[in-house]
């Protein structure tokens, strides 16, 4: 199986609303948020890749920008946590024209404590 990774990084704001969050959790506070986007496939496409890394990087970029600086509480449906965040972007990068790829999992990291990712297939 071949695999592409592309990462980016960027900053959201969001505020937990579930019942007895941690402290401040509730008050709106930010995040460094890292994005990873690994496509998979099991044969590379006709020009010998799986997927063009600056069009993987380009769209993993397009996709954080709808967060970034952003309160994701207001992007997101729910409690805006980074499982919900991961699986948006996901939706997001499950458009990109990458024939050879048929599976996409991203996995987000928050403040380099701990991450989280959503996998599923493509097509």
């Amino acid at each position: 199986m071949y695999e592409l990774t592309v990462s980016e990084t960027f900053v959201a704001q969001h505020y937990l609303t579930v019942p007895n969050p941690p402290a401040g959790e509730a008050e709106l506070h930010s995040h460094t948020f890292t994005a990873e986007a690994t496509f998979r496939g099991p044969e590379l496409g006709e020009y010998g890749y799986l997927l063009d890394i600056d069009l993987a990087l380009d769209a993993l970029a397009d996709a954080a920008d709808r967060y970034r600086d952003e309160t994701l509480n207001e992007h997101l449906e729910g409690n805006p946590s980074a499982e919900r965040l991961a699986r948006a972007l996901f939706d997001d990068l499950a458009a990109v024209d990458a024939p050879a790829a048929t599976r996409l999992t991203v996995t987000v990291r928050e403040d380099d404590a701990a991450s989280v990712s959503y996998a599923g297939e493509l097509r």
